[in-house]
């Protein structure tokens, strides 16, 4: 029998997490698996009256903690700044979204134009920005996930705005996913189906998603962060070297179901 000692398959990778807001977070379920794998873990925090819920979390894992609102001047900036000064980069989760409440909660014919461009600069355009930030530091090649939801591509009741927002964030991941390659940088979006978090609060009868979520998807429960974590954990491991510029659905196969 074999009988060899398997090493932590992320140690001396580093990752940087951004959008942990509390314990329920997809990042922190990524941030989990990242340094369950072995990887040192660079948290960011929105502001200062997040700060009390992220710390701790930070602590647990002995993560770094950066502050970062992607809507202020020169804050991502700062971000990458900090981590160039410490070496290299080699993991990526953009884990954000944001729309005005209006905006989110109306139908997509009464979303205001100021309203759709912020959606669309917090949700998705930031993330083309943390990619060309973060390219540089990935000089071994590395791997970059955003966070993205079936309703990019059908149509989720109450979803609004964020439908077609999401689907310009798949399609932003499939274009840097064809540009970073030939740095071997990999680049997914991730699909997560419906999780109990602070942003699906937002969502206008999201009970009612998790409840058809449990009862329509084939594995019929519901996913957890730490299952997008692990599915990240692994993409970002030298056992998915050759894959990228999916969107990968962690949904208990829901979203194979018409």
């Amino acid at each position: 029998m074999n009988t060899e000692t398997i090493y932590p398959i992320l140690t001396g990778k580093r990752a940087l997490v951004v959008g942990v807001a509390n314990e329920h977070s997809i990042a922190w379920g990524c941030a989990l698996a990242f340094r369950k794998l072995g990887a040192d873990v660079v948290l960011t925090y929105l502001n200062e009256k997040a700060l009390p819920h992220v710390a701790p979390l930070a602590q647990q894992i002995d993560a770094q903690l950066l502050p970062l609102d992607v809507m202020q001047p020169g804050q991502l900036e700062a971000v990458f700044a900090t981590l160039a000064g410490q070496g290299k980069l080699d993991i990526l989760v953009h884990s954000i979204a944001f729309a005005p409440k209006a905006d989110l909660q109306g139908g997509l014919l009464d979303c205001s134009l100021d309203g759709f461009l912020q959606a669309m600069d917090v949700s998705c355009h930031s993330f083309v920005r943390m990619a060309k930030l973060a390219t540089p530091l990935m000089t071994e090649g590395g791997s970059m996930f955003a966070m993205s939801y079936h309703g990019a591509d059908k149509v989720v009741p109450n979803y609004n705005v964020m439908g077609p927002v999401k689907a310009a964030l798949e399609a932003s991941c499939r274009y840097l996913a064809y540009e970073l390659g030939p740095r071997d940088i990999r680049v997914h979006a991730i699909s997560p189906g419906p999780l109990q978090t602070r942003a699906a609060s937002g969502l206008k009868d999201f009970d009612h998603l998790l409840s058809e979520a449990v009862s329509r998807a084939p594995l019929g429960e519901l996913v957890d962060i730490i299952d997008v974590g692990n599915t990240c954990a692994y993409l970002a491991s030298p056992y998915a070297k050759r894959l990228t510029g999916s969107t990968v659905y962690v949904d208990g196969g829901l979203n194979i179901i018409a």
